[in-house]
């Protein structure tokens, strides 16, 4: 018997096979939030088919290690700069994301750190690992999206947040499992969160040494692998689909995902350069998947890791923000850029109204998007939309406001 993730609903169809979503919100079926859970069992393959029949059954996977991927190295600016806020017209945005509940989803976070004084801070370790941030990615990622200003200097884009959700689903060595995340994005959702911010790739490198270290070939270990990972893909593919459709009582969530840091642009010989697709949870179709660029003289160019099909963009590079025990530090990644994205959805959000539905939203953020602030102009491989970029002033104007039945599906393909 293996370890399984049930994504259960208390009404719907059966799965048409194991690990598809079955018809759900995209079908038309409006779910609220309290009628989805995850649970968890071990199972053999003719309780898995069993479950797959079950209506009230949405996905079955088999639950694998999770990282936060190949992180870049720490930045070593000796004089950390919140460069990021200026580049999006955060500072210069009438809004600040209060009434917006947002949600960051790592290595937890330091509460006592005073760039979160004022916030409240809902926390849940799904880790059984204990709370706080013995990592610190988490801490610097919250403080990017809501931080309050730390010895005169801005780092939070949405700093008028006054509650997240912090989900713990890293350990301090930033290892997870896929029942973790499965059971957090939910959690963040059912707790009233509007944006969702998360860095996770599946570890298939991790999954293969357990397999093996359970007796199988190398062969058979990454077939078997490869099958946990195309399952956990279409589960969250379909959970973050869920979790933004809009239902009766509730306008969905936008999950912000990092397009991951694998790429290695910048290699020089005898190493080869060479550039990586996103891949799951930022190969989701209904995630805001964002890459990250750098500052130069002539413009902003793509990080060299940034992986390859973000929808957009934002700064990555020497970002200024909270430190793990307090203080100020800079550090590099697709995290630090999805963290910008997140808070500028609060801030769109805030503008739109509270009760605006995440696809309107989303859209809003995608069309802001601005690409003649690049060095040279951008590929959309390398920088989807172009840089996110914050509400501005000239929003304050009464006008009417577009329905969203006017918005155009602006989902990834």
């Amino acid at each position: 018997m293996r370890e399984y993730a049930m994504l259960r609903r208390r009404r719907g169809a059966g799965a048409r096979a194991p690990f598809d979503m079955a018809p759900g919100p995209a079908a038309g079926a409006e779910i609220e939030p309290g009628e989805v859970w995850v649970e968890r069992a071990y199972l053999t393959d003719s309780e898995v088919l069993d479950l797959a029949a079950d209506p009230s059954v949405a996905t079955v996977t088999p639950t694998m290690p999770t990282s936060l991927g190949a992180l870049p190295a720490l930045s070593t600016s000796d004089a950390p700069s919140a460069w990021g806020i200026g580049a999006i017209r955060a500072d210069s945005s009438p809004f600040d994301g209060s009434s917006i509940a947002v949600a960051v989803l790592g290595t937890g976070i330091d509460a006592e750190h005073a760039a979160f004084a004022g916030v409240q801070l809902v926390q849940r370790d799904f880790t059984a690992t204990g709370g706080g941030d013995g990592h610190g990615h988490g801490t610097h990622v919250a403080g990017i999206l809501f931080g309050r200003d730390l010895d005169g200097v801005r780092i939070g884009v949405a700093r008028g947040v006054t509650r997240a959700l912090i989900g713990k689903t890293f350990s301090e060595s930033g290892v997870g499992r896929s029942d973790w995340m499965q059971e957090a994005i939910l959690w963040a959702y059912q707790e009233g969160a509007r944006v969702i911010a998360l860095a996770m790739t599946l570890d298939l490198e991790r999954a293969v040494a357990e397999f093996v270290a359970e007796g199988l070939p190398p062969h058979a270990a990454t077939l078997r692998a490869l099958e946990c990972y195309r399952a956990n893909a279409r589960a969250l593919d379909a959970l973050i689909t869920l979790v933004r459709a809009r239902s009766a009582s509730e306008p969905g969530a936008i999950v912000v995902v990092a397009a991951g840091d694998d790429s290695r642009r910048d290699a020089r010989p005898p190493a080869v350069a060479f550039r990586i697709a996103a891949g799951p949870p930022a190969a989701a179709a209904d995630a805001l998947v964002v890459g990250a660029v750098e500052q130069r003289t002539a413009g902003l160019i793509t990080a060299p890791f940034s992986n390859l099909y973000p929808r957009l963009c934002a700064p990555g590079v020497d970002v200024a923000s909270a430190q793990r025990g307090g203080g100020i530090a800079a550090r590099n990644g697709t995290s630090m850029a999805a963290a910008h994205v997140a808070g500028v959805a609060a801030l769109w959000w805030q503008h739109l109204g509270e009760r605006s539905p995440a696809e309107l939203v989303a859209a809003h953020v995608l069309r802001s998007c601005r690409t003649g602030v690049f060095a040279s102009a951008p590929h959309p491989a390398e920088a989807g939309a172009g840089l996110v970029t914050a509400p501005g002033e000239e929003l304050l104007a009464p006008r009417a406001r577009t329905p969203a039945s006017a918005i155009p599906d602006c989902r990834h393909r």
